[in-house]
């Protein structure tokens, strides 16, 4: 009787440590697959939003019942080439012509230019003419460092397609001294 009852505490023991491991571990999967999404940012393509190896933390759950906004930041699948995780700044919306000319950005019959005061500095490389007619369910995205930025104007499928987008951008985690939420 006493060895049953040594033995039915050892497994009352083990299962103790087991049970709240294997939530943890499911609590884990979930956040990480539904909820948050992880990334990095290798180059300064987002420079000086965000700086080459900084890393991020993205609301897979942003964009459930309203698609992103202009201004937005983003965390997507690559167009051309769907392997790779890419960041970005969401300029033109579904259905809009966005036009860039001289380095100045224009949607649909607006007469004056996109505000953009996140851009690093004054916009000299692959400044327009450019014409962009976004599909219905596509975005256009572009880096915050134009001069120095792999985005929608150099891909072979130019724009972001809905289902490719990933979540929102919300905060650098690391390194230390860059950790905030993101503008």
């Amino acid at each position: 009787m006493e060895k049953q009852g040594k033995a039915g505490n050892i497994i009352r023991e083990i299962l103790s440590w087991v049970f709240p491991f294997l939530f943890a571990l499911a609590v884990t999967l979930v956040l990480k697959n539904y909820v948050i999404i992880n990334a990095d940012v290798p180059t300064g393509s987002m420079e000086n939003t965000i700086m080459p190896g900084d890393r991020l933390i993205g609301n897979r759950l942003a964009y459930l019942k309203e698609g992103p906004q202009r201004g937005d930041i983003i965390i997507f699948k690559y167009p051309d080439d769907e392997t790779q995780l890419y960041v970005k700044r969401v300029i033109g919306l579904p259905g809009e012509t966005v036009t860039i000319r001289e380095g100045e950005i224009y949607v649909d019959d607006e007469m004056l230019p996109l505000a953009e005061p996140y851009l690093k500095e004054s916009w000299t490389v692959a400044t327009g003419d450019y014409v962009f007619e976004v599909p219905e369910d596509s975005y256009l995205v572009l880096g915050d460092n134009r001069n120095d930025s792999w985005d929608a104007r150099y891909w072979t499928n130019t724009y972001v397609h809905r289902d490719k987008i990933l979540g929102e951008a919300v905060v650098v985690y690391w390194p230390f001294p860059h950790i905030g939420k993101l503008k």
